[in-house]
């Protein structure tokens, strides 16, 4: 069954469904972390010695005793038995955004044909997957199989239920047989102990005694859209592209703003609330759901967690979304721009540091004029962004984000950092000199007496910002909803180390003078603004005006596309910045320039390819397919002597033959291979496919608005978006 037959037959399912029933409420305290293997069921199974030692590598940083492994080891298969699971696997992130897991059996066979489960400390510890099929940048040739996953006790071992059964999930890093980086976790790991060493100098400096490990959090906004899968399964795109290369907008799109915020669906909620249990069991803090501002448009949104553990957790969110939604009968889209005219889906990172003894370092408190600390570690950030901007928007670069970045949707491609009122009056008079007041918080009255007086903050927000203050945390508001949150979790910690490293060396430097912490603090932090204020904007950042200033005036860089950006990893300050730090070695930062890139060209062929084909095998011959039947209607009523305007005929076929035409240009473009370097070939794919595939889809979603419905072979907007 194909064309209009299948997407009436679609809608008729969708329709006539038998829903999911709900799941019975849960108790969360009797569900939450019950298939985590955390500290508390550590301390329950592990001999004192045992889980003191491990206790505090967790806690505290410390070396992890390799003698514990096999105690652990053993705990931790018990656990998970108990549990039913049968395989354990370790989990790793590599460089391509994604999960990996290799499962492997507790079984062992004896000598004498018995079988027992078996898992030791070492096997815990090391694990060898096939390292040859993953991306690695040219770090070893393909025939080099070796790769290496090592255990990561700072984040729990884990069950993954399924109805198929349950697995033992142990998170862990991922390394080359010559020892270097092939995943996300481990850049994640040295940028988190990079940013705590130089942290902790500049605490010593200020006067704190005891400190605590400083660590980063980060709560990630996960946007997502829902397509029921009898519409998806009949289009080649969102298959294999993850995106719509065609489709007209529909009468109604987003602007109505009825769609935000609204009611939600009840086949959407019962979706939701059954990933939210799934997570509570993971100890995944899942605590905001909601529709977004586009039709068929969602969010979900865990509170706050150490960055490397909120990392993990945002891998596993994405994965039970796509799962989960599979069971309910829809596709969930991750793609960063899967429908052409509403908005796309980011990934809004909420960035904060702090410890246990000086809580969170980003937290202004009630009076930030007089808070030290705060000025000097958002000081701190303020010069990271500067210096580093084009660095944050290559690790959010790919071809799907770039859709969306600068679309008046998201922030722009143009890196520059809001404060808001408050703050921002605070750092000009640091830069004037001296720091007198701050804006206070005020009260609301809605002139109601029923109603209560609202606080109202000091500043206001700014959605334009790519990277915006928002009360105590950095809102990274160009992440991708697809992306990892660890490349730019990396970013945002190396670029704060190096800062935190030259204000710990200033103020060192200052009191070396004489002069008192609060004075050296001052002239410190008057210097960052004099030379990086420029960053500081908290106009609209979708105006023209602003991409003319920041260019002209302010000297930021403006990268519009993955082509422009991705080459900033290249650039000898990048890589001086993650030698010194130790996050990534040259080889590994070159590597991750190849991966990304290949990643970016390989997406935008996979979407040509589509497009050239959906163009000759679905849509023209739909058109011509009309026209045949429509010129047959045309001459039988000639024959009786009735006159039939031609117009519609005639737009068909000049539509069909410029698609045709756009088709066959694609596909010469397509065809050149001799490229210079990588660099050529992905401004070839920006430039110059990308352009002609849009040539292609213009014609293609005319021809949707000429032909009739019955004709039309794909699922339209209209049906993916609001057929729930």
């Amino acid at each position: 069954m194909t064309g209009n037959a299948a997407r009436v037959q679609a809608i008729q399912q969708i329709t006539n469904r038998t829903p999911i029933k709900c799941a019975p409420p849960i108790k969360l305290d009797e569900v939450w972390a019950t298939n985590v293997f955390d500290l508390s069921k550590m301390q329950a199974s592990l001999p004192k010695s045992v889980f003191k030692s491990i206790k505090n590598t967790i806690t505290s940083g410390e070396k992890l005793d390799p003698s514990i492994a096999d105690a652990v080891a053993t705990a931790m298969r018990d656990w998970a038995m108990a549990k039913g699971a049968l395989y354990y696997a370790h989990v790793f992130y590599p460089m391509t955004n994604l999960t990996a897991e290799k499962h492997d059996g507790f079984v062992s066979v004896q000598g004498d044909g018995k079988v027992i489960s078996e898992f030791s400390g070492k096997v815990l510890v090391q694990g060898e997957p096939d390292g040859s099929s993953f991306p690695n940048g040219g770090i070893r040739d393909t025939f080099e199989a070796r790769g290496y996953t090592a255990w990561d006790v700072t984040s729990p071992a884990y069950i993954m239920e399924t109805e198929n059964g349950s697995t033992l999930c142990i998170p862990t890093v991922f390394v080359s047989w010559t020892g270097e980086a092939l995943d996300k976790k481990v850049p994640l790991l040295r940028s988190i102990d990079a940013m705590n060493k130089a942290a902790q100098k500049v605490l010593r400096l200020l006067g704190h005694t005891e400190i605590a490990r400083v660590n980063s959090s980060c709560g990630a906004e996960q946007e997502y859209f829902l397509v029921d899968s009898n519409f998806a399964h009949q289009r080649p795109d969102l298959l294999l592209a993850g995106r719509t290369l065609f489709g007209k907008s529909p009468a109604k799109g987003q602007e109505f703003d009825d769609h935000y915020f609204g009611a939600i669906p009840e086949r959407v909620q019962i979706f939701m609330q059954d990933v939210e249990a799934q997570l509570y069991k993971l100890g995944i803090p899942a605590k905001t759901r909601h529709n977004e501002v586009a039709p068929g448009q969602f969010e979900i949104a865990p509170v706050f967690e150490a960055a490397n553990v909120a990392s993990d957790h945002q891998q596993m969110i994405m994965t039970t979304l796509k799962t989960t939604a599979k069971k309910h009968g829809f596709m969930c889209l991750l793609h960063e721009k899967p429908f052409a005219g509403i908005n796309g889906s980011g990934k809004h990172v909420n960035w904060s540091v702090g410890n246990a003894t000086q809580g969170n370092l980003l937290d202004p408190g009630d009076s930030p004029h007089d808070n030290a600390q705060f000025l000097v570690f958002c000081g701190a950030v303020i010069r990271g962004v500067h210096k580093f901007g084009p660095l944050m928007r290559a690790v959010i670069a790919n071809a799907s984000n770039d859709h969306r970045l600068g679309a008046n949707e998201a922030p722009p491609a143009i890196m520059s950092v809001y404060l808001g009122s408050q703050l921002e009056e605070v750092f000009e008079q640091i830069k004037n000199g001296s720091v007198s007041e701050s804006k206070k918080r005020g009260v609301m009255d809605l002139g109601v007496a029923v109603l209560p007086e609202l606080t109202k903050d000091a500043g206001d927000r700014n959605r334009t910002s790519p990277f915006a203050f928002t009360g105590n945390r950095f809102e990274f508001r160009a992440v991708g909803s697809s992306q990892s949150v660890s490349g730019p979790l990396v970013a945002l910690n190396t670029i704060l180390a190096d800062s935190l490293e030259w204000i710990g060396d200033r103020l060192e430097s200052e009191l070396a003078k004489g002069l008192e912490v609060s004075e050296a603090i001052l002239t410190v932090l008057k210097e960052i603004m004099n030379d990086h204020s420029a960053v500081i904007f908290g106009g609209n950042g979708y105006s023209e005006e602003w991409h003319r200033e920041a260019v002209e005036e302010r000297g930021l860089r403006n990268l519009p596309t993955t082509a422009d950006a991705l080459p900033v990893l290249k650039e000898p300050e990048v890589e001086a910045l993650f030698e010194k730090l130790q996050v990534l070695t040259p080889v590994e930062l070159e590597s991750r320039f190849e991966v990304y890139a290949e990643q970016y060209i390989n997406s935008i062929e996979v979407e040509a390819k589509l497009v050239m084909n959906m163009a000759k095998t679905m849509v023209y011959p739909a058109a011509v397919e009309y026209l045949s039947k429509l010129s047959g209607t045309i001459s039988a009523l000639v024959g009786l002597g009735i006159s039939l305007d031609k117009k519609n005929a005639e737009t068909v076929a000049n539509l069909t033959n410029a698609l045709m035409v756009a088709t066959e240009n694609l596909s010469a473009a397509f065809a050149k291979d001799d490229f210079a370097s990588t660099e050529e070939h992905m401004h070839y794919c920006a430039n110059t496919i990308c352009p002609l595939m849009n040539d292609v889809r213009s014609y293609a979603d005319q021809l949707e608005s000429e032909l009739p419905d019955s004709f039309w072979p794909l699922p339209t907007y209209q049906e993916m978006l609001f057929i729930k």
